[in-house]
Parts: C-alpha cells; sequence; structure tokens
C-alpha cells in the first residue's frame, strides 16, 4: 500500500496526459500550429453515405486474357507463323488459335511457352483435341491476380475519394471482392458513385481509315461507340494499345484557350511521352482516338508530330466533368470495374438524434453506477467512481491519440466498460470486507483485499481483452468499432482499479490513520 513519490507522480501525469488529450475534442482549434487530435464521429453517428462495391472479378480475368492473346499474336508473327480464328473463352480462362500446319502447331508450342508470365505457373500451354493450341490461366494465378486487383482498387478508391475533399472516409475491405466505403458528412453519393463506378482505363488507339471495317471489323479491330452519341456513329478501332494512359503523370481541368471550353490536360512520363512522340510522328493524317472505358472521347486528326509529352482532351466537357476525369485521370484506372451492390444514406439529423441518444444512456448509466457504488461502499465508493471518471477520460485520450472513429456501436463498448470497471472496485471492495469481519487491522486488511481480489481481476481482463482482440481483427465494420472500445477499456480499468483507486485508498489511509474502515 505504499506509494513512492515517483509512482505518485506518475500516476497523476498519465490522469493529467490523458485529459489533456481530451480537450480537442470539446475546444477549437487554436492558431498555434500543434497536434490536435480529435475523436472523428462515424456514418451513424455524423450522418452520410455508405457503399458497398464489387470489383467485377470476371473483367479482370477477360483483361488479362485480352493482353494475353495480343501477346501470342505478336510471339507467332515474330516466329513467321500463321495462325487462324483466335479465341478468349473468359468463363474458362482460356485464349487459343488454329495453326495452319502441324509443323506450325509444334512451332507454337514452344513460342508460346517462352512468353513472361507474372508469376510462377500463371498459364499453361497445351495442344487441344481439335488441334487448337490453348493458352490457359491457372485457378492459383487467378485467385492471386483478383487478390491483388482488390488490394490495388482500394488504394485507387481511397485516392479518387481523397481528390474530393471528403473528410475522415472509411474505405475497407470486406470478404475476397468487395469494399466498403464510408463517407460521413456526405448525403448525397451520386457524385461519388459516378467516380468510383468509372473505371479511367485510358488509352490512345488508332483509328482503323478502310471505310469497310466500319462495318465488319477485321480480327483486332473494334467498333467503340462515342462517349456523346450526338459525335457520330461508333469508328473502328484497332485494338492494339498505341499509348498507355497508366504512362500519365498529372491531369488537371482547364479552359480551352480557342473555344473556351472546359478541357483536360495531362502529360506523359518518359516511356508515355517516347510513344506519343512515335506515333504521331508515324500516323501524321491518320485519327487517334482517345478511350476511355471502351467509348471514344474524341478522334482527332493527327496534324503535326506531339513530342512534348502534352496534350488536352476536349469533349464538351462542363468544369465538375472535367474536375472528375483530371481527378481520376489522377488517382489512376482501376483494374476491375466496380458495381454498387449497397446503398444507404444517413441524415445529418439521426445522426444527431443517436449522438443524443448515446450520451443520455452513457450519463445515466454512469450515474446510476455512481450511486450504487456510494450507497454499498461509502468513501471507498467514491474512490471507485473517481477511478471510473478517470477511466472514461483516459478511454477519450486514447481514442483521440489515434484519431478513431467512434460508432454508435462503440458507445455501446463504453458503457459496457463502465459496468466491467466498476466490477473490479466491487471485488477489491468485498474482499476488504470480509477481511475486516475476519478481524484484521484495516491496513492490514486492504492490503490483503487488493492482494488476493488482484489476480481474478487480471484473469477476467485478460480472457476478456483475448476475445474482444479476436472480435477486432475477425469482425467488420460496427463490430470492430465495439470491439476497439472494449479493447481500450479493458487496459485502463486495469490502470484505474489497480493503481488510480489503490492510490486514493492508500493516501487517504496515510493522511488519516483510521481505526476502522468505511466499508
Amino acid at each position: 500500500m505504499y506509494y513512492s513519490r515517483l509512482k505518485l507522480a506518475s500516476v497523476l501525469g498519465v490522469c493529467l496526459l490523458g485529459l489533456l488529450l481530451c480537450l480537442p475534442n470539446g475546444i477549437r482549434k487554436p492558431a498555434l500550429s500543434i497536434p490536435w487530435r480529435q475523436i472523428h464521429l462515424g456514418l451513424d453517428l455524423r450522418g452520410g453515405s455508405y457503399l458497398l462495391m464489387q470489383v467485377d472479378l470476371p473483367s479482370l480475368t477477360h483483361d488479362r486474357l485480352q493482353t494475353l492473346s495480343e501477346n501470342m499474336r505478336e510471339a507467332l508473327l515474330k516466329n513467321h507463323l500463321g495462325y487462324q480464328d483466335f479465341r478468349i473463352d473468359a468463363d474458362k480462362a482460356v485464349v487459343s488459335y488454329l495453326p495452319r500446319t502441324p509443323d506450325e502447331a509444334q512451332a507454337g508450342l514452344t513460342a508460346l511457352d517462352a512468353l513472361p508470365r507474372l508469376s510462377a505457373g500463371e498459364f499453361t500451354v497445351t495442344k487441344l483435341e481439335d488441334g487448337r493450341i490453348a493458352l490457359t490461366l491457372s485457378p492459383e494465378s487467378i485467385a492471386a491476380h483478383a487478390r491483388e486487383a482488390v488490394t490495388q482498387s482500394i488504394e485507387i478508391v481511397r485516392r479518387r475519394i481523397d481528390g474530393t475533399g471528403a473528410i475522415d472516409p472509411e474505405i475497407t475491405r470486406q470478404g475476397d471482392d468487395r469494399i466498403v466505403v464510408e463517407l460521413p458528412g456526405i448525403s448525397d453519393p451520386e457524385r461519388i458513385k459516378a467516380l468510383l463506378g468509372t473505371t479511367a482505363k485510358m488509352s490512345f488507339r488508332l483509328v482503323d481509315s478502310n471505310p469497310l471495317h466500319a462495318t465488319y471489323p477485321p480480327t483486332g479491330v473494334s467498333l467503340l461507340p462515342m462517349a456523346n452519341p450526338a459525335d457520330g456513329p461508333a469508328l473502328p478501332v484497332y485494338d492494339h494499345v498505341d499509348v498507355d494512359g497508366a504512362d500519365l503523370t498529372n491531369a488537371g481541368a482547364t479552359l480551352d484557350q480557342k473555344t473556351g471550353e472546359w478541357a483536360v490536360s495531362f502529360t506523359f512520363d518518359s516511356v508515355g511521352t517516347r510513344s506519343f512522340s512515335s506515333v504521331t510522328q508515324a500516323n501524321v493524317g491518320q485519327r487517334f482516338a482517345i478511350v476511355l472505358d471502351n467509348k471514344i472521347i474524341e478522334a482527332p486528326v493527327i496534324r503535326t508530330p506531339i513530342t512534348g509529352g502534352e496534350g488536352q482532351i476536349t469533349g464538351g466537357f462542363t468544369a465538375q466533368k472535367a474536375t472528375d476525369l483530371a481527378l481520376m485521370l489522377r488517382a489512376g484506372a482501376l483494374p476491375a470495374p466496380l458495381a454498387v451492390v449497397e446503398q444507404r444514406s444517413i441524415g445529418p439529423s439521426l445522426g444527431a438524434d443517436s449522438i443524443r441518444a448515446g450520451m443520455i444512456s452513457l450519463g445515466v448509466g454512469f450515474a446510476l453506477v455512481v450511486v450504487f457504488m456510494v450507497l454499498f461502499y461509502g468513501r471507498f465508493g467514491w474512490y471507485a467512481d473517481i477511478a471510473l471518471l478517470a477511466n472514461l477520460v483516459l478511454m477519450a485520450a486514447i481514442l483521440s491519440l489515434f484519431e478513431a472513429t467512434l460508432t454508435l456501436p462503440g458507445m455501446a463498448g463504453m458503457l459496457l466498460t463502465l459496468g466491467m470497471a466498476v466490477d473490479a472496485n466491487i471485488l477489491i471492495n468485498e474482499r476488504i470486507r470480509e477481511e475486516v469481519a475476519r478481524g484484521r487491522t484495516p491496513l492490514a486488511a486492504m492490503q490483503a483485499g487488493f492482494e488476493r481480489a488482484t489476480s481474478t481481476i487480471v484473469d477476467s481482463n485478460a480472457t476478456a481483452l483475448l476475445a474482444h482482440v479476436m472480435l477486432f481483427v475477425f469482425g467488420t465494420g460496427p463490430v470492430r468499432g465495439f470491439a476497439l472500445t472494449i479493447t481500450i477499456g479493458i487496459v485502463t480499468t486495469l490502470f484505474t482499479t489497480l493503481l488510480l483507486s489503490r492510490m486514493l485508498m492508500a493516501r487517504w489511509y496515510a493522511l488519516t490513520r483510521p481505526a476502522s474502515l468505511p466499508v
């Protein structure tokens, strides 16, 4: 029961630090440049939008097969091998072709087996019973590619949302192919849906000038519609990507100096600059299509070679559309389209009602606990209540320090922590009562009460801590918020019960030296 000055100062210092960390949640940030960490309110408390989006994994497989089919054609042409009837079967993850002769079939197997792979065992090259040469993606590579695509999609979604100025967005993974986007304070999610629902996969491709191919496109040419139907009919565009939009380093909305209309200016990196320069030099007089998500934004004629690595896209943009397109290009293209599976909007008034209800429940629960402890344990009950108040302060301080997001289940976790914290004080006080009833002196009764209750308190809180850590690790959404507050509450409970309460009781005894204990 002895507290040295250092131990006393340490306990009080932790409590004071907790109080200081809580202050940013109640007062306005000063003009000084100092860290100002606050608890952020979740979607259910602040209001906003909830989107559950699913990554289109079949299109991801199709895109990879499309790339491999182009690689196959290049490899066959490089080895002077003929082919006919190229096919892509995304359902079976197979791309295949029919060789002209048996000798070309054997040479084709050798040439395709040398194609570069993204990972070991990504695909196998085999000869089918009907004589076709097939390249088949392995299930393991498809799964790995899907996991990588979802991770990449989360990062791109985060960059796009950050570019809109949204405050405190929550972007998390759910399952193997879903992404949860929570946007507190944004009650109209339509613009966000448009931003996230656009893959923004941009490419620059030459237009096939043969007029017959506008009706009957050959292999390697696709009819792509105009983004604005008023600009004309679909154009035959080569499948080969001359310049990839992934080589863009910057994009921004700007006003066209000649027409006064909104446009999107862009800049390439060194690789894109070389590709753009060589294509425009070799194809002066040809139309060059700017394709976004398989739709042609515009297809201008190359008048002169463009060697500076800069360009501009026009297409009847409004200021908002030009800004959003530039934002998507800067953030990068999604590896696969995202579809909105579920959407919810919560108004700020409903969030305010939730905060009010949560605060009332916390206040009433705290008041009832305070009254109970005072009625049953007198002075020691007051000390337990002081420790309980310090417990709430420390919980809020830790949440503020890490700028955690507080949800309605999180507030429920704080209320439950009050009951768990006071349980420890009840154990200690009841143990002291038992020791007093056995005839021990006040100091011996307090010492024995704390010693015998401590192991029980530590064991019960340790098991609860393990359970809630697992709940946080494997849970999603509101469950994680609940588990987080309980986990923090367990740590602060052990501190306030075993150190702060004991310190208050020990200091009281050292100052008064009572003949009996008020239990």
